[in-house]
């Protein structure tokens, strides 16, 4: 056996590959090293090996390649999309046959991968594609990766709430959504809901794209300068690497609710729940849509009042927290929900808001937007210095804008360069107080609160105006609690 002292070899042996005999290498450093005709050959068992079986006398390695203009390559530097490939070696006895398996097992066991996933697919979100991607692409990488998984399809809104709420967690090792962001977020509700939500905001939670925005797995897999597919996705769920994500808690009078992506109030809630009329286009509704609200520009009255996060003292005026959330224990959500629950579920991070140094903005405002991840969906990096896991929420403002230079900034949106436009504003907040108001060309009607693509609350006379929300439009109060939640990421963070 080979020894060096930074990689050495676990076990090297004579195999054949392709009916050739070649030297096969499993070092210390998870590489598998072979030659055959076109040289060299080396699969990373971390980062391409999924799993392997065994068929007669032959060891099937399960991997994934690097698909680049319609060629597959393995063992390069990342950035292309996955797909999977076999590559078959052949010991020359039995006794070989099976120290190499074990070896193999050995090593993949210990990268501390998931073994047991509950999977929440979405077959009504975006295009109505999780199914179809579930069967064609989740399923089949999870099977190559020996990856037991419990699969339950949502059925109507806040099922999965209801789900993770009540399931026995102890039996998974992560939580999977095959949809857009709402299910993630139906899960972290759910999961904070819980007398155990201390270890059961612990679990951690994966993200497949099958839905109109997408904006959490995009934010995960653009972290480590990966594509947005739905093999990429379930590829950094296999192995196993985890991120922390700040919860945001948004309080009004006895209601909560926990976000994770973002809160809209103005131009981009607008767009974001009134193009839904339009959601036979896909997500090309919202630049239909958006060109239509730039055309005809709404400005609400209201203000805003905030935490600045050190560095962004400047902005706005002083001004004082008046206490009015500070001592409230209010119920969750899911009023249905027993007495018991209500009282030990979580109630939001604890802190003291009466001794820190508010800033104020009053309105008129065309946009108020806070993001607690990058991406808002696939073509939207709505705020890129935001942090998963950094403690604050980055805000977005627009006040006033002309529409050509409103037009000009949207179309920045792709690659973050709209924060850079003198007509915004754009900073870290650690807290968060938004005051609704009424159009300023029409006092008789208010605007949309949307909250991780859902709508929170409706002022009068806007879309839908009928449909009951969790919150009314009125005072409401953010906060964020650190690194609360736990994502399956590419990359350890």
């Amino acid at each position: 056996m080979e020894n060096h002292q930074q990689d050495r070899s676990i076990i090297s042996d004579q195999i054949k590959v392709n009916g050739n005999l070649t030297p096969l290498t499993l070092t210390t450093g998870g590489k598998l090293q072979w030659t055959t005709e076109e040289g060299q050959q080396s699969l990373t068992v971390e980062k391409e090996v999924l799993g392997f079986i065994i068929q007669g006398s032959k060891i099937i390695i399960k991997a994934v390649t690097e698909k680049r203009d319609g060629i597959c390559s393995f063992g390069s530097a990342g950035g292309g999309a996955l797909v999977r490939k076999n590559f078959v070696f052949e010991p020359l006895s039995d006794e070989s046959l099976n120290l190499w398996c074990q070896h193999l097992r050995d090593y993949i066991n210990s990268l501390g991968r998931p073994k047991r996933l509950f999977i929440l697919v979405n077959p009504f979100g975006g295009k109505k594609s999780a199914s179809k991607i579930f069967l064609d692409v989740v399923k089949p990488l999870l099977e190559d990766a020996d990856v037991q998984i419990t699969v339950q399809e949502t059925k109507y809104q806040l099922h999965a709430k209801e789900v993770v709420s009540t399931m026995d967690l102890a039996k998974y090792d992560g939580i999977v959504c095959v949809s857009g962001d709402g299910i993630l977020v139906e899960v972290v509700n759910g999961l904070l809901e819980r007398e155990d939500w201390n270890v059961a905001i612990k679990m951690p939670l994966g993200m497949v794209p099958a839905g109109t925005g997408n904006g959490m797995v995009k934010s995960t897999l653009d972290s480590a300068g990966e594509p947005c597919t739905a093999s990429n996705a379930v590829v950094a769920i296999i192995r196993g690497h985890k991120c922390s994500l700040d919860v945001a808690t948004i309080l009004q009078g006895d209601n909560k609710f926990f976000s994770v992506l973002m809160l809209a109030w103005g131009l981009v809630a607008d767009i974001d729940i009134e193009s839904e009329k339009y959601r036979w286009m896909g997500s090309a509704r919202l630049d239909f849509y958006g060109l239509q609200r730039m055309l005809c520009l709404r400005q609400y009255s209201g203000r805003i009042s905030f935490v600045p996060a050190p560095g962004f003292e400047a902005y706005g005026e002083p001004t004082r927290y008046n206490g009015e959330f500070a001592s409230t224990h209010s119920i969750n959500p899911g009023q249905e929900q027993p007495v018991k629950a209500e009282q030990y579920s979580y109630q939001g991070p604890d802190v003291d808001l009466t001794n820190l140094e508010w800033r104020t903005i009053n309105g008129p405002f065309i946009s108020v937007w806070l993001h607690n991840v990058p991406w808002g969906g696939e073509d939207t990096m709505a705020a890129p210095d935001a942090k998963f896991a950094d403690g604050n929420l980055d805000l977005i403002l627009i006040k006033d804008c002309p529409k050509l230079g409103l037009l000009a900034l949207m179309t920045n949106l792709s690659n973050g360069g709209h924060v850079k436009s003198p007509h915004v504003l754009y900073l870290k907040v650690k807290a968060f107080i938004l005051e609704p108001g009424q159009l300023t060309k029409d006092p008789t009607k208010g605007g949309i609160i949307d909250v991780d693509g859902e709508v929170l609350a409706r002022g009068n006379g806007t879309y839908k105006h009928g449909q009951k929300t969790l919150m009314t439009y009125d005072k409401l109060q953010i906060t964020v609690d650190q690194g609360l939640a736990t994502l399956f990421c590419p990359v350890q963070q």
